[in-house]
């Protein structure tokens, strides 16, 4: 059964028509997710990555080949959106805390506790398939993205957007110290790109 996740959620913004088509069009690409590596070094880089996550990953996810499903799900996922994949789990942690059926308070649903309404607005309708992994993680990094856009790229107040709490540092700082802490990747501090840190950080 669905449990509760962190109370908050994505606010229905009207979009210009040429934002609404831009993101239909990331939600309705059909490639498969495959990710390509340019040399060797990038490929053992992707594997010790994947090594390292799925250890910190096995309370929350311990079907061994559903934990490596989901973390090459979102590196592919994050880096088609263009998006530092420590912060996408830190996010993911206080959203849901890795709960695939996750639903909010306000109706927010899965792994990223995205709001059905981005169904219809950017996508086919159908709000069930947000409990699908791949569907749910591509709605949520493709969201984080253009609220990442609206906001030139300030982190704390792209989080806030996402949460419905934008301005109030609570949630914000919870994902930045899940980032920074739980998640925080050694091997990513020599090139992280300019998301990966944020322009504001408010204290509560």
């Amino acid at each position: 059964m669905p449990r509760t996740a962190w109370a908050g959620a994505q606010q229905y913004e009207p979009l210009a028509d040429s934002v609404q088509l831009a993101l239909a069009g990331q939600i309705a690409d059909t490639r498969p997710p495959q990710r390509s590596f340019a040399t060797i070094d990038e490929r053992l880089s992707f594997l010790a990555w994947l090594s390292d996550m799925s250890e910190r990953l096995k309370g929350r996810i311990p079907d061994y080949n559903a934990r490596v499903e989901f973390l090459k799900t979102l590196d592919y996922e994050v880096a088609r959106a263009g998006l530092e994949r420590q912060l996408v789990l830190g996010l993911i942690q206080v959203e849901s805390n890795f709960r695939k059926y996750a639903v909010s308070v306000a109706g927010a649903r899965g792994y990223m506790q995205v709001m059905p309404f981005w169904t219809r607005l950017i996508g086919d309708g159908q709000s069930r398939r947000l409990f699908e992994m791949r569907t749910n993680l591509r709605y949520g990094v493709v969201i984080l993205r253009h609220y990442l856009d609206i906001e030139n790229g300030n982190v704390f107040m792209a989080l806030g957007r996402y949460n419905g709490s934008r301005g109030r540092p609570q949630y914000p700082n919870a994902v930045l110290a899940a980032w920074h802490g739980r998640w925080h990747y050694k091997a990513d501090d020599k090139a992280s790109p300019d998301v990966a840190r944020p322009s504001i950080v408010p204290r509560a």
